[in-house]
């Protein structure tokens, strides 16, 4: 797959089939993301690949925390700013309009935030979840790595004919999971990636993206 197709085509996908991904490919997704930059080398991330029955046994009980309407661990980091101002409000708003939209949770439901907080511990049934972990002595760069890192690990996956979806949502059950995969406290869960095939005959909306006018300047061009 060239580049450009893998990057057109990666979009976070929330229905997936039950096909195993095989191990091999894991390994050589992962092998050849650690290329992605970092500055000075320090390659801060550390992910736990995890499938089989400990996923399953861990989507139990993230999704009985969120079917109770517990409102989830305390927040480690924010996932946005506390105002969001123009033009991020309204791509925010445009977005969260359409996500949930294609798998038949209107805005309205008063029981829609159980039921988005249960599709998300349920990493919308891929039989795969990658978290990544930041030792807690990183700063900002670090996290802008792990960014990139991440990122390059999505675009492997589409090479291969998987897809993914980054799911900031385990951070809510950081406890739950680091108790499963065994991480230490001294390491900061910064998000999950649901990994697998996409379940057929599931619509699905793409959300747009700004204009590179909004987004780009170009200086002595």
């Amino acid at each position: 797959m060239h580049v450009y197709e893998a990057v057109n085509s990666r979009r976070a996908v929330r229905a997936f089939s039950d096909e195993p991904v095989s191990k091999d490919v894991l390994e050589r997704v992962l092998a050849a993301a650690a290329q992605a930059p970092s500055s000075g080398n320090l390659q801060p991330w550390h992910v736990y690949v995890v499938t089989g029955e400990p996923l399953a046994e861990l989507k139990r009980r993230a999704t009985a925390r969120a079917l109770a309407g517990e409102p989830g661990d305390e927040r480690e980091y924010p996932m946005y700013p506390a105002e969001l101002t123009s033009p991020y409000l309204e791509r925010f708003s445009a977005a969260a309009a359409q996500r949930y939209k294609a798998l038949g949770i209107r805005r309205d439901d008063p029981e829609r935030p159980m039921k988005i907080a249960a599709l998300n511990s349920d990493a919308f049934g891929a039989p795969v979840v990658l978290f990544c972990y930041l030792d807690r002595t990183m700063g900002p760069g670090q996290w802008g790595d792990a960014g990139m890192y991440l990122q390059t690990v999505m675009l492997l996956l589409r090479a291969e004919g998987l897809h993914s979806c980054p799911q900031v949502m385990w951070t809510m059950y950081r406890r739950t999971v680091s108790q499963l995969v065994g991480a230490d406290d001294g390491r900061v869960l910064f998000c999950g990636v649901a990994v697998g095939f996409e379940k057929e005959g599931v619509p699905h909306i793409r959300t747009g993206r700004a204009d590179m006018a909004e987004t780009v300047s170009f200086v002595g061009v």
